[in-house]
């Protein structure tokens, strides 16, 4: 068996376990911006509702705020984040399954 298709596939799986534990972190932070975001454009939404804004017009108004616009940027951000480190999971499954092959075709010669 070689060594060195061993060694690989030790590689990934640790590269894995490390994925795994990224999209953790990721997945609370996204989940704190979403949170970050929702309330700030809520407290927004009430304000402008009390300065006698149009009910219309409340949420592009203050989606059009820099700070709310910050905060959404910052969820999209976030979001976007969490997806790369899922595909970095999906990635690495994917090449132990084609090592784990490579292993099994190497033994049988």
């Amino acid at each position: 068996m070689s060594v060195e298709l061993i060694t690989q596939f030790r590689e990934a799986r640790d590269e894995l376990k490390l994925a795994i534990t990224e999209l953790k972190k990721r997945g609370y932070t996204k989940a704190e911006a979403e949170r970050d975001y929702r309330i700030a454009l809520a407290k927004e939404m009430l304000k402008l509702k009390a300065e006698g804004k149009p009910a219309t017009a409340l949420s592009d108004l203050a989606r059009g705020q820099e700070d709310i616009a910050n905060l959404k940027m910052q969820r999209d951000i976030a979001e976007s984040l969490y997806e790369s480190a899922l595909q970095k999971i999906y990635q690495t499954k994917i090449e132990i399954g084609i090592l784990e092959k490579d292993i099994e075709f190497d033994r049988r010669g």
